[in-house]
C-alpha cells in the first residue's frame, strides 16, 4: 500500500513514519521527488496524507489519483477540499480531535479576556482613563451555548465547567453522554441563542452551516453576549457581524477564524474595519498552534490510517 505524503516532513519527525506498524506500507514523500516521480507516486497511491491539498498538488496531480481509497487530512477541517474531485469510492477523513485541547484553552482565554474587558480597559488606560466602575462578567452560573459539540466543544465544556458555567450543546444527533444542561440540534438554535450568555461556534463548515449566523441569529442573542468563533469565518455573515457589533457596543466577539485567510485565499483580508471596534478580540487562527502540535497531529492522522488498513472504523469521515 503506497501512502503519498503531500507536505514537507522534517527529518526529525520521520521517526513516526518509520515506526508505522504496517511494514509493507510505503511512504512516498512528494516534496522529495521530481515532477515525474510525483505523478507516478500519485498514480500508484492507495492513500493520500495531506495538509492543504489545493496548494500542495496541481490539477494534473489531483487527476492522477485514480487508485486512492483514502484521503487522510492533517487538518481538522475539510471545507478547503472539493470532494467531487475524488473517486466516488474514496473516503475523505479529517483529523478530528487532533487539536481540541489547545483550541479549548485558547477559547477559554478569549472568553475570559472579553468577559473581564481586558482589551477595552487596557485601551482606556493607555489614554489615561481609569474606569473602575464598569462591571465585568463573572462566569459562574452563565450559560455557554456550544454550536458543534464535537471534540473541541467537549474540551471547552470541560474547562468551563470548572468556572460554574452551564452548557447548552448542539450537535447532529441531539444526544450526548456528557454532563450538560441541554442538548439539541440546529433546529434548537434559536432557543440556545436566546438563552446563552456565551456562544461558541465549533461546527464544521459545509453547505448547511455556511452563513448560519446572520442578522436574524445575531439579534436573537443577548445584547451583552459573547460570541467566539474557532471554526470557519464563513459560518458568520461578515457584513452582518460588523454592523451588529457597531450597533451593540456591549456585544463582544472573539474571532480566531476569518473569512479570507492565507490558508484558503492566499492572504488575510477584511472587508470591514473590525479592529477599529473596541468590542472585537482577534487572533490569527492560531488556537491549535503550540509546540509539537503538528507532530501530534501527524501521529493522530497515522493512527487513523492504521485503523483503515486494519478494517476498523475511521474517525472524522467527511463524505
Amino acid at each position: 500500500m503506497n501512502i503519498a505524503v503531500t507536505y514537507n516532513v522534517p527529518p526529525e519527525e520521520k521517526v513516526i513514519y518509520n515506526e508505522f506498524p504496517f511494514p509493507e506500507a510505503q511512504f512516498l514523500f512528494l516534496k522529495e521527488l521530481s515532477d515525474e516521480q510525483r505523478i507516478q507516486a500519485l498514480r500508484n497511491a492507495g492513500i493520500l496524507l495531506t495538509w492543504n491539498l489545493p496548494r500542495e498538488l496541481s490539477g494534473n496531480e489531483i487527476s492522477a489519483l485514480g487508485k486512492v481509497k483514502l484521503v487522510q487530512l492533517l487538518s481538522a477541517g475539510y471545507d478547503h477540499l472539493n470532494l467531487k474531485l475524488f473517486p466516488a469510492d474514496c473516503i475523505i477523513a479529517s483529523n478530528q480531535g487532533a487539536y481540541a485541547e489547545p483550541m479549548a484553552e485558547h477559547t477559554v482565554a478569549m472568553i475570559l479576556a472579553l468577559s473581564k474587558r481586558f482589551l477595552i480597559n487596557h485601551q482606556k488606560m493607555m489614554k489615561g482613563e481609569f474606569d473602575q466602575k464598569t462591571p465585568t462578567i463573572m462566569l459562574k452560573n452563565t450559560i455557554c451555548g456550544i454550536i458543534g459539540f464535537g471534540s473541541i466543544g467537549k474540551a471547552v465544556a470541560k474547562l468551563l465547567k470548572s468556572f460554574g458555567v452551564k452548557i447548552f450543546a448542539i450537535n447532529t444527533s441531539g444526544k450526548t453522554g456528557e454532563d450538560v444542561e441541554f442538548t439539541g440540534t440546529l433546529k434548537d438554535l434559536e432557543y440556545v441563542l436566546r438563552n446563552s450568555d456565551i456562544i461558541l461556534i465549533s461546527i464544521p463548515l459545509d453547505d448547511s452551516t455556511k452563513g448560519l449566523f446572520g442578522k436574524n441569529e445575531l439579534k436573537m442573542m443577548k445584547q451583552n453576549a459573547i460570541l467566539i468563533n474557532v471554526a470557519r469565518g464563513a459560518i458568520i455573515n461578515e457584513k452582518d457581524l460588523y454592523e451588529h457589533l457597531k450597533a451593540n457596543p456591549n456585544f463582544m466577539v472573539g474571532l480566531d477564524a476569518w473569512w479570507n485567510e492565507p490558508f484558503n485565499s492566499g492572504e488575510f483580508r477584511l472587508n470591514y474595519p473590525f479592529f477599529e471596534l473596541p468590542n472585537v478580540l482577534g487572533s490569527p487562527h492560531n488556537s491549535a498552534i503550540i509546540p509539537g502540535a503538528l507532530f501530534e497531529g501527524q501521529k493522530r492522522a497515522l493512527e487513523n490510517i492504521n485503523r483503515f488498513l486494519n478494517g476498523k472504523e475511521l474517525i472524522g469521515i467527511a463524505n
